[in-house]
Formats: structure tokens, sequence, C-alpha cells
């Protein structure tokens, strides 16, 4: 293919999923493929290499390195104090890299230290380490007790026998020193997007326990483009079930990185580890230090000034887990303490804990966490809409009592990579009083196709996610899809948010003549007729056989 007729970014993505399958190959052949610390190294490997490719790219722009055209090796015999100086003109949120950190440098020295010392690993090792030293106070994310989490732990430390180790991350550097990330930075949100989903693609297979690790990029995209409308600026984004900010990202990029600031908990470590790459990748350094790795229901970290309630947003997204065990802290949940952020109620412990409806507890954490003139959306099952339990009633109720319910989109069963639980989106905006809701029907579209081989998931074309996103914007009703609803009749039909209970039910009717009427119904009369007959004749047949088995 001539190199003017290629699709941008085409090549850049493929050969980055190359890098990316080279390293998960190192660490199969080192017997570590599906391992618990796969992840690890494969995630530490992939930032180092992004973060070593961006500070030299960002050097290159530097008036000092214009022109070199071995920007590495400048840098290296440069005059320590030119050296700091030259450095203070990287743009913020550049991970700063000595020179013996880099990976050109490491890969001058793999068959070197190999040979003759036996401590590649250990060069390795300390190089991460230096790294997360040296830009800690940037790229650390924080424990709910502030701790910071370093950005790196080392590689080498997974692989058991010791005398492996050296060549496991030569294998590595290897891999990392033949590909660039050059190209990739002229690339926007959407190819750091099919990048992450890549990569962390083995990895999100396990988050039952707690939430979805990762939201479609369709979903993410379509809650970006209902919630925030164009020109939003100088906002505050949150997530307090984030997973690997799939949705927090996804709004960023509607907004503008340079236009908000994110918030995110959660209480999964490598779900926090995940965001980490995902903020850095998509130009969302300056808001690491709001990252914490925390129990969002019984701590939340992010708090008001004076720290004695929490922090209210301007947005807030989230798909937050639907079911899970919270059982451990149910009753300290449902004290008075909690009551005024919990207003609806805290869910039973059932004779299956793991069961427990969790999102039930997120959503009310929701409504509260949303400023006066805030929104938000939310991933839900779609048997909320209609719940009647006392919980979710309430739920619904304040929704539209308070009109703050813009609208619900109700997706196509099997969106997701990982529950087959059919969902729905609920929007809303408390910046006006609404007296309607747009509802819609969205489960008939999509294509399902078979992922891996065995599992089927639902795909939304581009022209049926605009279709969703034009229709709920224009609160326009179209046939057996969209209606938009007035809050009284939602009243009415006990705060029901399902768009089918609302749908016109159509008759069509044909206009006859007398006669034609009456030929009509003579011509029903004749079949029933016959069709009673044949009836008759069927049980006296079937009469006539019982007789013969009981005389037998």
């Amino acid at each position: 293919m001539a190199e003017e007729n290629r699709l941008p970014g085409t090549d850049t993505l493929a050969d980055t999923k190359a890098m990316i399958d080279g390293l998960k190959t190192v660490c199969a052949n080192a017997g570590l493929a599906n391992d618990s610390s796969e992840y690890k190294i494969i995630t530490e490997a992939f930032l180092y290499k992004f973060l070593n490719d961006k500070f030299l790219h960002e050097l290159r722009q530097l008036d000092e390195f214009k022109g070199v055209e071995n920007v590495e090796r400048a840098y290296s015999v440069m005059d320590e104090n030119d050296r700091e100086l030259a450095l203070m003109g990287l743009p913020e949120g550049t991970a700063l890299l000595k020179p013996e950190y880099l990976i050109s440098c490491l890969f001058q020295r793999k068959d070197m230290e190999r040979s003759e010392k036996g401590g590649f690993a250990e060069l390795l090792d300390s190089a991460l380490a230096g790294i997360a030293d040296d830009n800690v106070d940037v790229f650390s994310v924080k424990t709910g007790q502030g701790q910071s989490i370093r950005l790196f732990g080392g590689v080498s430390r997974f692989i058991v026998e010791e005398g492996k180790r050296d060549s496991f991350c030569a294998q590595l550097v290897t891999k990392l020193a033949a590909f660039s990330f050059e190209r990739a930075f002229a690339q926007k949100y959407d190819f750091f997007a099919a990048v992450f989903e890549y990569l962390i693609s083995d990895y999100n297979k396990d988050s039952g326990t707690y939430g979805e690790y990762f939201t479609p990029h369709s979903i993410a995209n379509i809650i970006a483009r209902i919630l925030v409308p164009e020109g939003t600026r100088d906002v505050a984004v949150y997530d307090p079930a984030a997973g690997t900010g799939t949705l927090v990202l996804a709004a960023a990029h509607r907004i503008g990185e340079q236009n908000c600031t994110i918030y995110t908990q959660d209480r999964s470590q490598k779900a926090n580890e995940f965001m980490r790459l995902n903020l850095i990748l998509n130009n969302l350094v300056h808001s690491l230090p709001n990252v914490v790795h925390d129990d969002t229901l019984e701590s939340p970290r992010h708090l008001a000034v004076g720290g004695n309630s929490i922090r209210k947003f301007d947005y807030v997204v989230s798909n937050p887990p639907f079911k899970a065990d919270f059982s451990d802290t149910r009753n300290k949940l449902a004290g008075d303490a909690y009551q005024k952020r919990f207003w609806a109620g805290v869910p039973n412990i059932t004779s299956k804990p793991e069961k427990m409806e969790i999102y039930l507890m997120f959503l009310q954490h929701i409504v509260a966490s949303m400023e006066e003139s805030g929104c938000a959306a939310m991933v839900v099952p779609t048997g909320f809409l209609t719940a009647k339990g006392k919980i979710p009633l309430a739920i619904r109720k304040r929704m539209v009592d308070e009109g703050m319910l813009r609208g619900v989109v109700s997706m196509p069963s099997n969106i997701f990579a990982n529950t087959g639980t059919n969902v729905s989106i609920v929007f809303l905006d408390a910046s006006s009083k609404h007296e309607k809701a747009i509802l819609m029907d969205a489960s008939k579209l999509g294509e399902k196709k078979k992922v891996d081989g065995k599992n089927q998931r639902t795909f939304l074309s581009d022209a049926e996610v605009e279709r969703i996103v034009e229709t709920f914007n224009a609160a326009e009703t179209q046939e057996d899809f969209s209606v938009l609803v007035d809050y009284d009749t939602i009243k009415e039909k006990n705060y029901s948010f399902s768009a089918g209970q609302y749908f016109e039910v159509k008759i069509d009717y044909v206009d006859l003549t007398p006669d034609e009427f009456d030929a009509k119904l003579s011509e029903h009369m004749t079949n029933l007729q016959d069709m009673f007959a044949q009836g008759e004749k069927l049980q006296a047949s079937i009469m006539e056989q019982l007789k013969g088995l009981r005389y037998e």
C-alpha cells in the first residue's frame, strides 16, 4: 500500500499493538502468561517506554536540541548544570529521565552487563526506581490515607529463578528499543483509547468482585456527547467507581483535557494502576493527584473545604458495580453518620451477599455528589427502571420529584465484555427544572459478534451511535424507539423509566362498506365453523384410540 493512501495512524496503531504483543511473548516464554504478575510487567514496561519516548520528543522541541541528529547522545554528554537548565524548559507533566535511565542506554549495556557483571536485571529495576523517585510529586496516585503509590515497582522480582532475570529483562528492553512512539504523539484521544483497550484486554476479566474495569468506547462516547454541551470549560469531572477511567476520559476529551480536572476513586488497586496509565496516555497528568485508591462508599476521599462533607462536582459519570458483597460495612453504612448520603436506604444482607445490589448505594452517592447545577450519567441494570423495591423506587422518585431526570437510554444486551446483564444509562441534569424526560429503547440496535471465538458481544455502528445521540439531544419522538414523557405520566406509572411502557399502541383501521363488512364477517364465521368441525373430528378420533388402549 502506498504511504499516501494509508489511513492516518493505521500503521502506528498496528506497530504499537505489535510491540505490546512482543512484551506479552517475552512474558509467555518466561512462563508468566495469564499469571497475576503479567499485567504489572506489561503495564510497567509499556509506561516506561511511553515516558521515555515522550521525554525525548519534548527534548527535540527545545532550542538546545533543535537540528541535533542524536538527541539521546547530546543529552547524555551535556554538562550537568546545562542539562538541569535545559530540563526546566520542558512542558509541565513531562517525566524527567537521567541519561542512564534512557532505554537506549540500557540497550547498549545489556550484553555487557549480562556477560561481565550478571546484573542487567538490577540495572533495569534501578532505572525504574530512579524514574519513580525523581517524578514522585507528579506521577504518583494516592491511597485513602494519603500514601503515594509509586510509578514503578520493578519487574525482575516476578521471575522466581534469579539466574533467568537478566535474560528476561534484556528481552524486554530489546522489544522496547525496537519501537518508537514518536509518530503516536501526533495522534488524538481515539488512538490512545484503542491502544489502551488493546493493552488491558487480557487483564480486565477478574473485575466481578467490585466493578467493571473497562466500559466500551461506544458507551463512553454516547455518555460524553449527551452529557456535556459544547463549549464547556473549567469544570470538575468525577467518577466514584472509576475502574480504568474510560468514562471520565471520554468526558475530558469532549470538554478538552486542559479545560477540566478529573477526580476518581476506586478500591481496586489494579483499576487504579490502569487509571494512572490512561491519564498519562491522554495528557491528563495534572489530574493524577486526584486518583485515590479506597472504598468510596465507606470512605469518600474527595471532600469539600473543611473536610466535613463530600465535594460536589459539575459532572459525575459512573459505571458502578451492580452486585457485590459489602456485608462487612453494610451496618456501618446504614448508621446515622451516613444517612444524609444514603437517603433512600441500604440493601439488606442476603443469604448470598455477593448478590447485594451495591449499585443502589452508588446511585445515591452520585446524586449526593452533584453540584446544585450539576449533571450526571450512570450505567444501571435495566431492571432498575421498573423495580418495585423500596430503595430503587425512592431513588427514581427523587430524580423525578426534584425535576432532574433528563432521560434514559436502554442499551442492547451483551454490550459489555464481561457481563450479560442488560444495561441502561440514566441522565440527570440539575441545572434546570425539567418537566419531561426522553425515554429511549435502543435495545434492538447493534450487531452481535463473537469475541475470541466464544463470547458474544453487541457492537454499535457509527450511524447507530449518531442516531442515539442526536435523537436524545433533540428530545425527539420516534416510533418504537423514543418517546418524550411528561413527569405526571411517569408518576402515574409508578415512576417507571422504561420507554416501552409509554410507546403508543397503534391499531390499523381499514375502511369497509356495509356489504364488505358483512362479507368479511360471513367469511370468518365459515372459517370458524370449519375449524370447530375439524376439532370435533379430531376429538372423536382421539377418544376411539383411548378406548382401544383401555381394552387391551
